[in-house]
């Protein structure tokens, strides 16, 4: 029961009926070789049939439809030829050894893109809505933005969302690889495919249907496809000239030799297979090794072409940094108010706040004290200068310099220095005040993620070298490239800004990686060599004209990418001169009458068998 189980686990429906060819085929060749049981008619008929007949008739279909001349052709006439001579064990052996090496490609492939193809899979079907107070399952593409779900323990989160109530933790590993689970509390957004480890929480749908997180990535799984590689094509077309140069290597040596069975051999020995298989096995374990480290890659040749890249150019916002502002700098000027209690007053009087500084100030609070401001006695926004509100019996202000010139007041000069050290950082300022008197102030910028400058060290060691490219003005610019270790700088930059210094690069002989996030990084992605979108919180027409996108925002996978990169050509190029070694040795012996046909498919078919085995170590390479 164990094995039946096993099995029935270990191979899918549709591989069934192949593993029961294979078996028979395997049983008659055995009975075939030692003559066992005196049979009327050789057993290997039997393996001729079941695993020959597939190969001659896609070599049929293939030359008919459409004049594709591959590997199976030559296996074909190679196949027919030992029957005609009388090789019926040399027949049946070929078709089964050939069986096989395709069976192995394709359980290669198949695990290579396992990863990539359970995103779809894990698309939820239904949604527990809550409308008008009432709970009920529908349709997960019945969600409408705006909806309330609700999501129970252990439940795949249908579409994309903000917790508006509960707290949770979510296993995010489907889309950014991440082992452990990440805590989710009110206001932290959710996504789609990912699952609720425990306790219950609402949402509201921000993202749904084709727009959600996960039906984004999945779109990008259906495009990647490894035989765009141009490596493919090229593979391709040897193995149409080495069925030509086969065939009248074999009718040579029949005509001087006089011994079919040696034009045979060279038929059997010299059929193309490793050559074909060399590349697309690996391009594909390459996806899948990716994949596991949250890299989806949506076009074939994209490991081909970063393989080549000698420059990686960043956007700033959103790509080396989160992509939203945080709190820097609290600074208080006053001697009855410390910066602790200056903190609590503003989130308190920005708790109304629709401002996106307003919510990151309160965001801060809530982190640093573990609880909610107090609520504010009066609020009222002022637009284009800030808000003021009653705190604790205190009238506070809190904006931009604006607001003080409304108020005719003076910066002390020790707040002055602070300011304009925080705005020489890139960071925003907030002056907090009351009606006659500064209080000090709150500086807020765009945070280098903490793993930037790792990222750019690790990646000078792999000998290219790094660009930002930014929109933001030179002081942000180079604030951040100095902490990230980034030497060129270009900042000030407009969407055709970076294309043109995409294509300067490229002009200069210096294939460039563009990782940006935004819908003005596009241009330059789709011009790059490689474009790399940030999938999380990157853009969907950032995302689109990408090759590449990291699903988890994990930059410090770029790193991997670049010598994995590397790792698939390295291993192509093993593959290829492995295959045409091999393949032109056991010619010479074919020739020379050492090989015979039963032996000759033997060694050539080992060569295809150690192709896919070495291109499925790339599944767990890292370095």
């Amino acid at each position: 029961m164990f094995l039946i189980a096993f099995f029935r686990d270990f191979f899918r429906e549709d591989e069934k009926p192949t593993i029961l060819f294979l078996c028979l085929s395997l049983m008659s060749l055995i009975i075939s070789f030692f003559n066992i049981g005196g049979l009327p008619i050789d057993a290997a008929w039997l393996a001729i049939l079941l695993c020959g007949i597939p190969i001659i008739k896609g070599a049929i279909v293939g030359l008919v439809t459409e004049f594709d001349i591959k590997a199976d052709v030559l296996v074909s006439i190679a196949l027919v030829a030992s029957v005609v001579i009388g090789e019926l064990f040399a027949a049946g052996e070929v078709a089964f050894i050939m069986t096989i090496g395709a069976f192995l490609e394709e359980r290669t492939v198949a695990k290579a893109r396992a990863g990539i193809e359970k995103l779809v899979h894990l698309s939820p079907t239904t949604a527990r809505v809550v409308r008008n107070g009432e709970e009920s399952m529908i349709p997960a593409e019945q969600v409408v933005v705006g909806d309330t779900l609700r999501v129970l323990a252990g439940e795949a989160i249908a579409v994309d969302g903000v917790i508006i109530k509960g707290q949770t933790s979510i296993d995010q590993s489907v889309m950014t690889g991440e082992a452990l689970p990440v805590d989710k509390n009110e206001g932290d957004e959710v996504q789609s495919g990912t699952v609720n480890q425990f306790g219950t929480f609402d949402m509201t749908a921000t993202k749904v249907g084709e727009d959600s997180s996960l039906q984004r990535m999945i779109r990008l799984v259906e495009s990647a496809d490894a035989g765009k590689a141009k490596i493919v094509g090229m593979a391709d077309r040897w193995a149409t000239w080495i069925v030509v140069i086969a065939l009248v290597s074999a009718g040579l040596t029949w005509y001087f030799t006089d011994e079919i069975i040696r034009a045979v051999t060279i038929l059997v020995v010299f059929c193309p297979c490793a050559l074909v298989l060399a590349t697309p096995t690996a391009i594909m374990a390459g996806i899948g090794n990716a994949t596991k480290y949250g890299i989806l890659v949506s076009r074939g040749d994209a490991l081909e072409r970063l393989a080549k890249v000698r420059c990686i150019a960043f956007d700033k916002t959103g790509t080396l940094t989160y992509g939203k502002p945080s709190v820097v700098q609290v600074e208080s000027c006053s001697p009855d108010m410390d910066n602790d209690r200056l903190l609590g007053m503003v989130a308190s009087a920005e708790l109304r706040s629709e401002h996106p500084l307003g919510k990151a100030i309160v965001a801060h609070y809530r982190q640093v004290s573990g609880t909610p401001p107090k609520e504010p006695e009066a609020f009222q926004l002022l637009p284009g200068r800030g808000v003021v509100a009653t705190v604790q019996g205190h009238e506070i202000f809190a904006g931009n310099e604006a607001l003080i010139a409304d108020h005719d007041l003076e910066i002390p000069k020790q707040l002055e220095e602070r300011a304009n050290g925080a705005k020489a950082d890139g960071s925003t300022v907030i002056y907090v005040m009351d009606k006659t008197r500064l209080i000090g102030l709150i500086a807020l910028s765009d945070t280098l993620r903490p793993d930037a400058a790792q990222t750019i060290k690790d990646i000078s060691a792999t000998g290219a070298k790094t660009v930002l490219l930014t929109g933001d003005t030179s002081q942000a610019a180079n604030h951040i490239a100095s902490i990230a270790g980034i030497a060129d700088v270009r900042s000030n930059c407009l969407p055709e800004d970076k294309l043109i210094a995409i294509r300067q690069y490229q002009e200069n002989g210096e294939p460039i990686c563009m990782v940006g996030d935004g819908i003005n990084d596009a241009p330059a992605l789709k011009a790059a060599q490689v474009g790399i979108a940030m999938g999380g919180i990157g853009s969907d027409i950032a995302i689109e004209a990408a090759d590449i996108a990291l699903v988890g925002d994990d930059i410090r996978e770029i790193h991997h990418l670049i010598l994995l990169s590397r790792k698939v050509m390295k291993t192509i190029n093993i593959n290829l001169a492995a295959s045409m070694i091999l393949n032109f040795a056991a010619i010479a012996l074919a020739i020379t009458g050492i090989l015979n046909p039963v032996v000759g498919a033997l060694v050539h078919n080992v060569g295809s068998v150690a192709v896919i085995i070495n291109s499925s170590l790339l599944l767990k390479w890292r370095k």
